[in-house]
């Protein structure tokens, strides 16, 4: 994009004043490397529910961000441009939608409930050599996704993909309008994202609207209603139904679901004319950016799905947010079909990686080895992927952050491999972007003035202890807490700034966390006495502590007999303040006791208030969990904590909440065994037809309970359940596969994944137990993967 501010202005109907900048990139988020890594950015300042970025316009000016669009008047700061709209996002989409009005080349909508983006980048894959095309970064599909998206196109591309999701009713008609789709590819229909329609069928009329305008439409009519609604209601438009194409070899495996992408690729090449895709073997597409440890303690982030300018900024960008006290390395291949000559791409690419503050480049291809000029950082390069994996040497990874971004033609998945810390296959995947949707979906409940403080105890309930911290504070969450100073300190060292409330804090650990700013839980006026004398020590005074009061638990804290003795005993302590006041609501979660629940919420709120009558400054009060922030709007006071709802679980089922843990493993062994014989421990697995048994790394050592063994639990391998055969070993069970075909050795089995069916929440009701438990049980020694989009 190339507009003047008064241009923008005009076109969105906004007020323009100030200097009338040229903008040529858009901003959303303070946070975010944009500004540094674009050219003659805008900053997009946005009233929501639970934030105003316009409070960031000075430090976005500070940046050199000298065009901004608002939703109200600013104070004007010199040399700069300003548009003021009602709406910033209306805003938005009616700039990508008079961009994409003038892009001449062919526009090409996917949406469906699952596969959009695989369906894109396969798409991509098997386009026609020296085709330039834009396609829509990572999943930015959604009402701010997509204009931000059409944005970024340049206009002399002769193809874009662009995805398309709604999560409810409307949503796709001012989609659509953005878009313009010329084509429409429609992947499965399916149950995601279901809560907000009445039916599956409102849900396809809804995704259908993304062809208004499109004349050809490619669908596959295994998807129903989809494909009946389609071929009745579209029938005047060129439908390619991917059903009717020919049979995909067995190379493109698998499972059905990726036969039936594949055919739809096929039918969208047939329909644009295009060669017949070379189906080679079905791409290696890893659809998400993966965060993991390293060799020599290095951060391994692997983004090599795809490489071009606009994926690399953005990569650039988390990198910069995953780092913070770490160096940073980029291990970059040469792009391809990027539409520019190589003088001004890598000219860009140089600019980029130093505005990144990237300190060392490891280049991949004899092209950006042409422009090392260019770098004015540490560098170094290999002609191939293979050469680098056998010469790159400790310092480029040893304690860095590494980002390895490649073509696909390069094989970063063989370098991903190679600088990867070796540990055994069982690994435990995290979404992020889950973890982020539920931490949105429970901002959505409160008042936009509470205050969040987010559990990350235990290693945040097992997913990992930095790298969800890091997301929690990028997302602005205003406490972290853990129960142990340990944990708190772990996360200082790892550069973590924000407030961290230490909830077991006891006296032999208070010097060690006054040293690292971390904040106790005060529970008694022992405990009170203790944290004040190690302050007192340490020389500070008005220190932040957290007043713990039992409003019926009985676990912890003040009782209400001790307030008023508590409210003289703290202005005797000028060594802390106070600077949260709370309670615990143990059965907010039992309906059957709401009654007891809402006494414990009148407790506190007397309780607390003469507290805070009683001391000459402001205090935060909080007792709403995830529960409460749901059931007891009356329970939100100044802060809520966020617990077990920030994993994805609810107080019952909430199809709203997205688990963001899968613990997954692969086959390491297979025997195929008579009837008669028996397996594991004890011979508890007899067996009474001939069984093919597949055996897994994972054992109650690793978090897999003793208890789920003899069929009582199935692992999921090719989608099709594969029951536990005797007892569970420390480190490997057992599992039937006999009924499951075509299945070798070094295959993945699913051990739970809402997202695959075999739930942590049905896990537990077999255990007996909760989803803490399960989830606190997983070993330190399963590699923690955290994939963000």
């Amino acid at each position: 994009m190339n507009y003047k501010l008064s241009q923008i202005a005009a076109v969105v109907g906004g007020r323009f004043s100030g200097s009338d900048h040229e903008v040529q990139a858009v901003v959303t988020d303070s946070r975010s490397l944009t500004c540094e890594l674009g050219c003659n950015p805008m900053f997009v300042a946005m009233c929501g529910a639970n934030h105003d970025s316009h409070d960031f316009i000075a430090q976005m000016y500070g940046r050199g961000v000298r065009a901004f669009l608002v939703e109200h008047p600013v104070e004007e700061l010199p040399g700069s441009g300003y548009v003021v709209v009602k709406s910033a996002i209306a805003a938005l989409q009616s700039l990508a939608a008079y961009h994409r009005a003038h892009f001449k080349g062919t526009v090409v909508g996917i949406t469906g409930s699952n596969g959009k983006t695989v369906i894109k980048e396969w798409i991509a894959e098997e386009l026609p050599a020296g085709m330039k095309c834009y396609r829509s970064p990572k999943s930015y599909n959604s009402q701010l996704g997509v204009p931000l998206s059409v944005l970024m196109i340049e206009g002399d591309e002769q193809l874009a993909l662009i995805e398309a999701g709604i999560s409810q009713p409307g949503e796709m008609e001012r989609l659509e309008r953005i878009i313009r789709p010329d084509v429409v590819v429609f992947t499965s229909i399916g149950d995601a994202h279901q809560e907000n329609f009445l039916n599956l069928e409102q849900k396809c009329l809804e995704k259908m609207v993304l062809a208004h305008r499109a004349r050809t439409i490619i669908y596959h009519s295994y998807y129903e209603p989809l494909g009946h609604l389609i071929a009745t209601r579209l029938a005047e438009r060129k439908l390619y139904d991917a059903a009717a194409a020919p049979q995909v070899p067995e190379t493109v495996i698998g499972n059905e679901a990726s036969r039936r992408n594949a055919q739809l690729v096929e039918a969208f090449c047939t329909a644009m004319g295009f060669p017949a895709p070379s189906f080679s073997g079905a791409p290696e597409v890893a659809m998400r950016l993966e965060v993991k440890d390293g060799i020599n303690d290095s951060v391994l982030i692997n983004d090599a799905y795809n490489l071009d300018l606009n994926s690399l900024a953005l990569a650039l960008d988390y990198l910069h947010s995953v780092a913070l006290t770490r160096r940073k390395t980029l291990i970059l291949s040469d792009i391809a079909q990027s539409g520019l000559s190589d003088d001004e791409l890598y000219s860009r690419v140089a600019g980029m990686v130093s505005r990144a503050g990237v300190d060392t480049l490891v280049g991949i291809g004899p092209k950006l080895k042409r422009y090392a000029a260019l770098f004015d950082c540490a560098r170094e390069f290999y002609p191939s992927t293979d050469e680098c994996i056998a010469r790159l040497g400790r310092r480029a990874v040893a304690g860095r952050a590494v980002l390895l971004k490649g073509a696909r033609d390069f094989r970063f998945e063989k370098l991903a491999h190679a600088l990867s810390r070796k540990s055994h296959t069982t690994v435990l995947e995290v979404d992020l972007d889950a973890m982020i949707h539920n931490l949105n979906y429970f901002r959505s409940k409160l008042d936009f003035r509470t205050k969040l403080v987010a559990m990350v105890k235990a290693g945040s309930y097992g997913a990992g202890d930095f790298e969800v911290a890091q997301m929690l504070q990028h997302q602005g969450v205003d406490y972290l807490a853990v129960a142990f100073a340990d944990e708190g300190v772990l996360l200082r060292e790892r550069g973590i700034t924000m407030p961290i409330v230490v909830l077991n804090a006891d006296a032999d650990s208070f010097d060690l966390m006054i040293a690292n700013r971390l904040e106790p839980e005060i529970y008694s006026f022992h405990s009170l006495k203790d944290f004040a004398d190690a302050v007192t020590h340490a020389g500070e005074i008005r220190y932040p502590i957290h007043l713990k009061l039992d409003t019926g638990m009985h676990r912890l804290g003040f009782m209400e007999g001790e307030i008023a003795a508590l409210c003289e005993r703290l202005k005797e302590l000028p060594a802390v303040k106070v600077a949260t006041i709370f309670s615990h609501l143990n059965c907010a979660d039992m309906p059957e006791e709401d009654t007891y629940t809402r006494a414990q919420i009148e407790r506190f709120d007397r309780m607390s208030t003469a507290l805070v009558e009683a001391l000459s400054y402001p205090v935060i009060r909080h007792t709403a969990n995830s529960a409460a922030i749901e059931r007891f709007p009356e329970a939100q006071f100044d802060m809520c904590r966020l617990g077990l709802g920030l994993y994805g679980f609810g107080w019952q089922h909430n199809p709203s909440l997205r688990p963001v843990s899968a613990l997954k493993t692969r086959i390491v062994q297979i025997k195929h065994l008579e009837a008669g014989d028996a397996v594991g421990y004890g011979r508890a697995g007899r067996l009474t037809r001939p069984t093919v048994t597949a055996t897994m790394p994972i054992g109650y050592a690793d978090g897999l309970d003793r208890h789920l063994g003899c069929g009582r639990w199935s692992m999921l391998v090719a989608g099709r359940p594969a029951p536990i055969v005797g007892r569970v070993c420390m480190d490997s069970c057992m599992i039937d596969i006999t009924d499951i075909p075509g299945v070798e050795e070094g295959d993945e089995a699913v051990v739970f994944s809402a997202a695959e069916g075999n739930d942590l929440e049905t896990m537990a009701r077999v255990l007996d137990t909760i989803p803490y438990e399960i989830m606190t049980s997983v070993s330190n020694r399963v590699k923690r993967i955290y994939l963000k989009e």
